[in-house]
């Protein structure tokens, strides 16, 4: 749950401009004051009752000075306060308010933006196999807006209006402390039940952002599968459900939680006008009384009008932390999600230590779970040597992918270790060791920007000759070739203007740009045409033994060239061998080749 303290921390760069400008918008609020006092002290001139003692001896002295009588002195004195608190303080109270809490809301904003990013960047693969982008970039867009119109609202105006509320309170028992004790309890008693109330409020709330959160995500996903809605003809269904979504939360907006904020400002103002009725009944006995002037009279009168004038926007302003409490606080959940392996500090391009490998990966009685009553991986050795061309197959969930990611540290593993060239991969530098190998993954990730951009991701200062170099062994210059803007053609988002196919040649010829010790094909020319697939097998021989290959396939035929062919079943490997040697063996490499070898389906 958010707490005061996330909020806080939110804005602490600014700590001491915003305790300046808070105290400097505290001020003038609180010398309005000055206004109905000045005003009060002036009715007691023109009624003939005398001023404030601490008043009745500046004017005093002031008098014989200006050679002007006492009335004179007196009126001209309170009207040149009146002045300054309105006229000249009038421009200077409007910067503050309408620059420096903007700025620091603003600064703050962009701070945190970038904190956000680097949390995007450091968390765990499995948080986005269990939330997808929508829901994220929702969550966090929402909490950054709050953030940034709440500060102000609260800043700017809230506490500054709570100031002066007791600045009247002061007043009041200067003047009269029985009068002012029973102002104080009343406003107690009010702000009291209107925040008990706004507890309940904003507990419907959060059960709203949650509501909202999920029909975000569910719009997110059928915008990503919109192919798939069309094609089982679902738009109907899809539509159906949003509408129930939408007609939940209407229900909850409108019956749970706007009619709770009616009610609240129906008694709330029933209450407050009763306040202002008693506070006028006690003021006038006392006048009545002799216990106070006329102008005290008036001012008490006043003073105490305003202060119950603030209810209502201080009930406003509460009224929309209240709204926008929910998504502060789901944006501070998401900030303490806990992160992954990888989660250093994000360092400059310079800071990043560049490794070179021989290409030795050796994997030491590794084991691995998701969950302790179900192990992926148990005890692998597992040795491959320097430009060797090693190849993982087995059935599907034998565990050859999640080997991949332990190499690739987006987990470490249970148990066991992992060297590269003799030294434990957990020694590393975790962005300078990743900078070293790449991956192709059977899925393709692009940006929605050029061909160009996307092949030069993993780097940028590759240049052009390199770039068609690998787009040659990658076969991606046939299909460019009939791209009217060639490498300039712009893939669309998740490059989903390109064909599967096309987008994986794209990966291969990303990963061969970065120049890797270690080179990981993950199911890499599954999405290809027969011809494709042995184009590129043709082609990328000239780069087998020239660094590390690691293979994961399930066609058996893209693995025969490997040096080395590694099957695994159920956690373990099972055998280790070349193809030849494997089909010896007549073990699971053998039906596993015969089944393809048939056309029969793999279990």
């Amino acid at each position: 749950m958010a707490s005061l303290n996330d909020f806080l921390n939110y804005f602490r760069s600014y700590r001491r401009f915003s305790i300046a400008s808070i105290a400097s918008s505290s001020f003038f609020e609180s010398i309005d004051l000055v206004v109905p006092y000045a005003i009060g002290q002036i009715l007691n001139v023109l009624s003939g009752q005398p001023l404030d003692t601490a008043l009745e001896k500046v004017v005093a002295d002031l008098a014989p000075k200006l050679d002007r009588s006492f009335d004179g002195t007196a009126i001209a004195l309170l009207l040149s306060f009146i002045f300054l608190v309105t006229v000249v303080r009038a421009p200077i109270q409007s910067l503050i308010s309408n620059w420096y809490h903007w700025a620091i809301a603003l600064q703050a904003r962009r701070e945190n933006h970038e904190k956000v990013l680097r949390k995007i960047l450091t968390l765990p693969l499995e948080f986005y196999d269990e939330n997808n982008p929508g829901r994220i970039a929702g969550r966090v867009a929402r909490g950054l807006e709050n953030h940034t119109w709440g500060y102000p609202e609260i800043t700017g105006q809230m506490l500054p209006k709570l100031v002066r509320v007791l600045a009247i309170f002061g007043m009041i028992l200067l003047i009269e402390w029985r009068i002012a004790i029973a102002f104080l309890l009343s406003f107690i008693l009010i702000l009291a039940l209107s925040l008990r109330n706004l507890k309940s409020i904003m507990q419907r709330e959060q059960l709203l952002d949650r509501y909202m959160e999920n029909t975000a995500s569910r719009t997110s996903e059928i915008i990503t599968n919109i192919k798939t809605v069309k094609a089982f003809g679902t738009e109907a269904g899809e539509l159906r459900r949003q509408n129930l979504r939408l007609g939940r939360e209407l229900f909850v907006v409108l019956y749970r939680i706007h009619w709770g904020y009616v009610m609240l400002g129906t008694w709330q103002r029933t209450v407050v006008q009763s306040c202002v009725f008693g506070v006028l009944s006690l003021t006038l006995g006392a006048t009545l009384n002799g216990q106070i002037s006329l102008g005290h009279f008036v001012t008490t009168l006043t003073v105490s009008s305003m202060a119950y004038a603030e209810l209502d926007p201080l009930s406003m302003l509460a009224e929309m932390f209240a709204r926008r409490y929910a998504a502060i606080q789901r944006y501070h959940e998401f900030m303490r999600e806990p992160t992954g392996p990888d989660a250093q500090h994000i360092k400059l391009e310079g800071a990043v230590p560049s490794y070179q490998f021989g290409g030795k990966v050796e994997f030491d009685q590794v084991s691995f779970e998701y969950n302790l009553d179900r192990p992926i991986l148990k005890s692998i050795d597992l040795l491959i040597e320097p430009r060797q061309t090693v190849a993982l197959v087995g059935r599907s969930g034998s565990g050859k992918s999640t080997l991949v990611k332990l190499l690739f540290r987006y987990f470490d593993s249970s148990s066991g270790t992992i060297r590269i060239d003799g030294q434990d991969i957990r020694d590393l530098d975790i962005t300078g060791y990743r900078r070293q190998l790449a991956i192709v993954h059977q899925e393709v990730d692009l940006f929605n920007g050029t061909i160009l951009d996307n092949l030069t991701y993993g780097n940028p200062q590759v240049s052009f000759e390199q770039v068609q170099a690998a787009c040659q062994i990658a076969q991606v210059a046939p299909f460019l070739r009939d791209l009217p803007l060639g490498y300039q053609t712009v893939v669309g988002e998740r490059g989903l203007r390109l064909s599967g196919g096309q987008r994986q040649r794209l990966g291969i010829a990303r990963a061969l740009l970065v120049d890797p010790d270690v080179l990981v094909l993950d199911e890499a020319t599954s999405s290809l045409d027969y011809e494709s697939e042995r184009s590129i097998q043709l082609a990328m021989k000239s780069i087998y033994g020239t660094r590390t290959t690691l293979i994961i396939a399930h066609r058996l035929s893209t693995v025969r060239d490997a040096d080395k062919i590694v099957v695994l079943d159920q956690g373990r490997i099972v055998e280790v061998g070349d193809h030849t040697e494997l089909l010896a063996q007549r073990g699971i490499y053998h039906r596993l080749h015969w089944l393809q070898e048939t056309g029969e389906m793999l279990v």
